[in-house]
């Protein structure tokens, strides 16, 4: 209907096609075991969720299925709902067709087709905001079908590849420097026969297959873009998806918002931070670590979704992998380790320029407030990362590095600023990916952890 549609047939009825949902039904609070994450349901009653795309989320959702009937005993029920499908939702990656069309024929495919409808799509239920009405299911899941296919197709448009190639553990950074190195060690794992990764995948969907491995179907479909988009996303591709997506994020808590609120639908079990920050403490060196424990969030662009008196807990599953991280790549233990790195507060702000705000006649500074709560590094975008991760229950973690020191007179300047970034991303970048070496050997179900869950959490992880 849509081609005959594009190829300027009239047609005479309205076209619409529905996502299917899957449902569970509990009469008891009872459950298998109490020290589980996920996979089961607060309490009597009905759960219901839409479902979208099995092809990329088969196995996921193969295992919240298996969960729920080994910790109730139910069964399951799967139907077709009376959420309507987008009719752009709908499209294949590479079906483009609105630009083959005048302007009123594209005014007239609201009259045929349904459009993307953003109140069928809000985050109230990752927010703990969204009520049932009377006699309404209660939800399964924390993301809604038309949720999910929205932020696939923002995911392509930021990042510049497809959500198939996002893998289960992703690194977020702020300096081009990271991906360049990034990229130079996926190509050095491509060139090793008996790698651990497949494949490598840059903006454009550009797939580099390991050695020894044939192209696949669609590998041919790649090509770098003229110009990298707004975030662009990389990934060494694991056969389990247990690899590493990395994205540069660029600078700001929006952006960090944005990326977080997308790939927070793939359900991935970890991500990580890595990026610089501007040292608060005098006896810090440029170059130094800091593990994040704690953050202020002066950021500003998650206050209307998660309260600032929410408090963001350190995980200690991801705590103790970077901090061993560091300590393998740097051959630093115990009481040395300290020298090279520190755990303590990250404030993020919005204030780029927060130097230079009046610092007389005024009832508080920013550096008066990041001494108050202990802070010993600041950067833009490390809160945001961390808040995002505690409200859609994506295990987080922050290790940053010293790249200034403004309170101290050690400003960021062009030449300094250069030098350090060569001498200090390799080593940072290769701990990033040591972590993820570590958090790869955690039970889901531990890496998961229960602090992230609310009082009547959703069944799926």
């Amino acid at each position: 209907m849509l081609q005959r549609f594009v190829n300027g047939e009239s047609i005479a009825h309205r076209v619409r096609a529905c996502y299917p949902f899957v449902r569970v039904q509990t009469s008891t609070v009872a459950r298998a075991d109490s020290r589980l994450s996920y996979g089961f349901v607060a309490g009597p009653g009905t759960f219901e969720t839409t479902l979208t795309r099995p092809d990329l989320f088969a196995a996921y959702y193969l295992e919240q299925f298996k969960l729920l009937v080994r910790n109730h005993n139910v069964s399951i029920e799967v139907g077709t709902s009376t959420q309507p499908i987008p009719v752009h939702f709908s499209l294949a990656d590479n079906d483009h067709i609105e630009g083959s069309l005048t302007a009123e024929r594209r005014l007239l495919m609201r009259d045929q087709f349904d459009l993307p409808d953003l109140g069928a799509m809000d985050d109230g239920i990752a927010n703990g905001t969204h009520e049932p009405l009377p006699g309404e299911p209660h939800p399964l899941a924390l993301f809604t079908a038309p949720r999910v296919d929205y932020s696939l197709h923002r995911l392509r448009h930021y990042t510049g590849t497809a959500p198939e190639h996002f893998q289960n553990f992703v690194l977020f950074t702020n300096y081009q420097f990271y991906i360049d190195e990034f990229i130079k060690l996926g190509h050095q794992a491509m060139a090793d026969p008996a790698g651990e990764y497949d494949a490598f995948v840059e903006p454009g969907n550009a797939v580099t297959r390991r050695r020894g491995l044939a192209p696949l179907t669609g590998d041919e479909l790649g090509n770098a873009p003229p110009r990298l988009p707004q975030m662009p996303a990389y990934h060494l591709v694991r056969p389990d998806s247990a690899g590493i997506s990395m994205v540069n994020i660029g600078v700001g808590p929006a952006n960090a918002k944005t990326i977080t609120d997308h790939i927070a639908v793939l359900r991935p079990h970890a991500w990580l931070m890595l990026g610089h920050c501007a040292g608060l403490r005098n006896t810090q060196q440029l170059g130094d670590y800091v593990l994040a424990h704690g953050y202020v969030r002066e950021d500003h662009v998650l206050d209307e979704d998660l309260p600032l008196w929410v408090p963001i807990p350190p995980l200690a599953e991801v705590q103790l992998a970077l901090e061993q991280a560091v300590a393998d790549v740097t051959q630093l233990s115990g009481y040395e380790l300290k020298r090279v790195m520190r755990t303590g507060t990250v404030a993020s702000t919005d204030n780029r320029n927060w130097e230079l705000l009046p610092s007389r006649n005024v009832p508080t500074t920013p550096e008066r407030r990041f001494s108050q709560s202990r802070a010993v590094a600041l950067d833009m975008e490390s809160a945001t990362i961390a808040a995002n991760g505690f409200r859609f229950r994506v295990p987080y973690g922050t290790l940053l590095c010293v790249s200034d020191k403004p309170l101290h007179g050690e400003i960021k300047l062009p030449g300094m600023a250069n030098h350090f970034y060569r001498e200090r991303v390799d080593q940072h970048l290769r701990i990033g990916m040591r972590a993820i070496d570590l958090l790869r050997k955690e039970r889901a179900g531990s890496l998961h952890s229960r602090k992230l869950r609310s009082f009547a959490e959703v069944a799926f992880q």
